[in-house]
């Protein structure tokens, strides 16, 4: 009989294809804070998998069951804020697994509850700014949107709907550059303290 598996006291990483460009970056780049660095362009990657799977879901809610505006061309700032909002949480959910085995492996001190309920406060908190921001803005980014477009092609004409869509997404993007900078810092001395 085979003696039983001794757990490793050092948290198992996971490893990807492009840790080692990413190590070689850091060290280029951090000198003596290269680990940080890592762990900032690792928060990166995560964060534009979010990202897609943010803008992905928000513009499939759009496109099917929480339009921006109605049929009648009422603009609809309650579907916005709640397509922006699964699409957060989707994301949300995403990023917690991947910061934890990937960014941050050697953060398992705490328990997965404590970190979950973490980080969900600190995504909660950037995303109800997001949110916020992106319900009040969509409009003015759609009229703004529409008229750069129209610069550079005339004969662009675009329903009412097309027009909220893209203010929605074009202020969704601003909303996610500012929030990214929260998440990070927020969650590198909250939620993984615990890393050296």
């Amino acid at each position: 009989m085979p003696p039983a598996a001794v757990p490793s006291s050092k948290p198992r990483a996971l490893h990807t294809p492009i840790d080692g460009l990413i190590i070689k970056a850091a060290r280029r780049i951090g000198g003596r804070q290269a680990k940080e660095v890592e762990r900032f362009i690792k928060f990166a990657c995560v964060g534009l998998l979010g990202f897609i799977i943010d803008f992905g879901a928000l513009f499939l809610l759009q496109s099917s069951l929480l339009p921006p505006v109605t049929a009648g061309g009422e603009n609809l700032p309650l579907n916005v804020a709640l397509a922006s909002t699964i699409a957060f949480a989707l994301a949300v959910g995403s990023n917690f697994i991947w910061n934890r085995l990937w960014t941050y492996p050697d953060s398992r001190s705490f328990s997965i509850r404590r970190q979950l309920t973490q980080f969900a406060i600190v995504s909660v908190i950037g995303g109800a700014v997001r949110t916020f921001w992106v319900a009040v803005s969509f409009i003015f980014f759609g009229m703004l949107s529409t008229s750069l477009l129209q610069a550079v092609s005339p004969g662009y004409h675009p329903s009412l709907l097309d027009q909220q869509k893209l203010g929605t997404m074009a202020a969704q993007l601003i909303g996610v550059i500012i929030v990214m900078f929260w998440n990070f810092l927020a969650n590198r001395y909250w939620t993984y303290n615990d890393v050296d």
